[in-house]
């Protein structure tokens, strides 16, 4: 059974920093592109960043650009999405999912799997 657990959410001031963590069990994650995306309240789910697994290769909303960072421990089965200089219109929730692809995709669909998502609060 494929399983995908977002974890590192929290409430933080503006300007704060978090590291969000996906955790991957059932499935070999090296051989997957791996994607945030983040949903607001009252808003569509959006693309936040994402990583290949072939060379490594990333790709970032204009939003999140040059303040978050995605990066993956194959070892480990896990990717990471540390988030810096944080806003108040970050607050979100955040779900990592998984393609089975060598490619990044930026639209919900081709992702198979999906976690349950983690919570990201940023206070004013």
């Amino acid at each position: 059974q494929v399983q995908l657990v977002e974890s590192g959410g929290g409430l933080v001031q503006a300007g704060g920093s978090l590291r969000l963590s996906c955790a991957a069990s059932g499935l070999t994650f090296r051989r997957y592109t791996v994607a945030y995306f983040r949903q607001a309240p009252g808003k569509e789910r959006e693309f936040v960043a994402a990583i290949t697994w072939s060379d490594d290769g990333t790709e970032y909303a204009d939003s999140v650009k040059g303040r978050f960072t995605i990066s993956r421990d194959n070892a480990k089965n896990t990717v990471y999405l540390q988030m810096n200089s944080l806003k108040p219109e970050d607050t979100a929730v955040y779900y990592c999912a998984a393609a089975f692809s060598m490619i990044v995709h930026t639209t919900h669909t081709p992702y198979d799997f999906w976690g349950r998502g983690t919570q990201v609060t940023v206070s004013s």
